[in-house]
């Protein structure tokens, strides 16, 4: 049966997984688990909250599967989901830190997100670290650019069409992009 599944395409596996069929959602799920998850990384800046988009991503996927046109990338379609979910993540992150400004300190501290302790970290790891982090400060604009072009690889005219942007603007936003990164890095 999973032999079966595994020569489906996409789209195929979709309708499947419409039809009520498990083991097709599952095996659309194995094929782009790994890039979901890691475009979610690439915005969030760690692990645990990568994972967290990531699971988010699939259930809102299953949930919206009905309106994936089977002709278009999947991998498209549900990187988009992705990138709405790590921004939603940021949103709320945003909202719990200022809120975290007018408790007490011993209850804002509960809140706040902790940082992984730099002392364990061997120095490749704290550099990219530091690296996710300041990708993950980008603005969303620059960000979605930097990491659909430059860190995943999508061609200028694929980021244009997920984003619903010029090819210019890509050009544009990914040069801001890595200009801010510098800035950032730098400091």
């Amino acid at each position: 049966m999973m032999l079966v599944l595994a020569a489906c395409t996409d789209g195929e596996l979709a309708a499947l997984a419409l039809g009520g069929r498990q083991a097709a959602y599952r095996a659309l799920m194995d094929r782009h688990r790994a890039a979901a998850f890691r475009l979610a990384r690439h915005y969030c800046g760690n692990n645990d909250a990568a994972l967290d988009v990531t699971q988010a991503s699939f259930i809102a996927a299953f949930a919206a599967l009905k309106r994936y046109d089977g002709t278009r990338p999947f991998a498209h379609w549900l990187a988009r989901i992705v990138i709405n979910k790590a921004h939603d993540r940021a949103r709320r992150r945003k909202v719990r830190q200022f809120f975290s400004f007018a408790l007490p300190l011993g209850e804002a501290r509960s809140i706040a997100e902790t940082a992984p302790d730099a002392e364990r970290q061997v120095s490749d790891r704290e550099e990219l670290e530091k690296t996710m982090t300041a990708i993950a400060e980008l603005p969303a604009r620059l960000k979605d650019v930097l990491v659909l072009r430059a860190i995943e690889g999508l061609s200028q005219a694929e980021v244009a069409g997920l984003l619903g942007v010029s090819e210019k603007a890509v050009e544009t936003r990914l040069h801001r992009a890595r200009t801010k990164l510098t800035e950032i890095l730098r400091d």
